[in-house]
């Protein structure tokens, strides 16, 4: 079992965007000091939700910051960034860091940044395929080219060519899958799936089989399936009573989660019902590791025996203080994680 945290830099009401993204980078020096597998960094434009605007610029900075610690981003949104940018960066990042660097790629949503970036809602709506294909081809092959709907141009060299890692062929990548469509289309690729904090353990074990299923009708190897790396979102808080570990995020979850999915601005002005962040933050509670040692290792155990998924990207920040949350992941280390070995 890999455990890892989820790190998204968020500004809790009365917080700056300087004091979350420092409690993102000493998350990060914190995990690699509790001896967790890695960190998975979120992106987000314009909302207090999460205030990092570039998974891959703050993945550089913390893998310079770490020697051993992987480090990925969850997700770096495809629809407003051209693929091949990505795929130089992603690239760059895995040869420069030894390996130590994985792509997680998603769609994001139908928000304002899509107008910003002058992307256009039909990125979001239609263009991801195609931006997936491209990306991959760029990070496998070692010249590239493309007459797409969204993407033409002549045939370039790839630069740097991320497979002269040795015994490596490029970076590894990952796909945020909330929906069949999601998960067919990473299947296609042969990529395994980042699943949300919101789904319950049946949900993630019906979209690792279907994508298990469409993965093998893609002409993947059995082996090649089964030791799929799929990763899964979830929340951690550590307590030594189980009703404190909840009582900590009940507090301040709920704030924190109004001030920021309240500010998603829709680029054609549909409606998107907000969840009631009480109750989601008691779902989060009722879901993932939120308790005692014992109690987090056992739902942790839990979640891989029924999904099939040994990989985890926890979110330890619930507490919005940077104390807590370093006394959080340096309890994730020391009193969780042997009980899982």
């Amino acid at each position: 079992m890999r455990v890892g945290a989820f790190v998204l830099a968020a500004q809790f009401p009365g917080q700056g965007h300087g004091e979350a993204l420092y409690r993102a980078v000493r998350s990060a020096e914190v995990a690699e000091e509790a001896g967790l597998d890695a960190v998975w960094l979120a992106e987000h434009h314009f909302v207090p939700y999460g205030v990092c605007p570039s998974a891959v610029t703050l993945a550089a900075l913390l893998l310079g910051r770490t020697r051993t610690l992987g480090v990925g981003t969850a997700v770096s949104v495809l629809p407003t960034t051209h693929p091949v940018t990505l795929g130089e960066q992603a690239a760059l990042l895995h040869l420069t860091s030894g390996g130590r660097f994985t792509l997680g790629v998603g769609r994001g949503g139908p928000w304002v940044d899509l107008e910003v970036f002058n992307s256009g809602l039909e990125a979001y709506e239609e263009g991801f395929p195609e931006s997936l294909e491209l990306l991959m081809r760029w990070l496998r092959e070692p010249r590239v080219g493309s007459e797409g709907e969204r993407f033409s141009f002549r045939e370039v060299p790839v630069v740097p060519r991320p497979d002269e890692l040795l015994d490596s062929t490029g970076p590894g990548v990952v796909v945020a899958c909330t929906s069949p469509a999601s998960v067919r289309l990473a299947a296609a690729h042969g990529l395994p799936m980042l699943l949300g904090m919101h789904s319950e353990d049946q949900e993630k074990a019906d979209m690792v089989a279907l994508w298990r299923k469409c993965a093998l009708e893609a002409g993947r190897s059995p082996d090649e399936v089964a030791s799929a790396g799929h990763v899964a979102a979830g929340v951690v808080q550590i307590a030594d009573r189980c009703q404190e570990a909840r009582e900590t995020l009940l507090k301040t979850m709920p704030g924190w989660l109004h001030h920021g999915l309240s500010a998603h601005v829709t680029v054609d002005g549909r409606i998107r019902r907000m969840r009631d962040p009480l109750a989601y933050t008691e779902l989060l509670c009722d879901l993932h590791p939120v308790g005692s040692p014992r109690l987090c290792a056992d739902r942790l155990a839990a979640t891989r025996e029924r999904t099939g998924i040994g990989r985890f990207a926890l979110l330890a920040e619930g507490s919005g203080d940077l104390a807590a949350t370093e006394e959080n992941l340096r309890r994730l280390g020391a009193d969780v994680l042997p009980l899982l070995a």
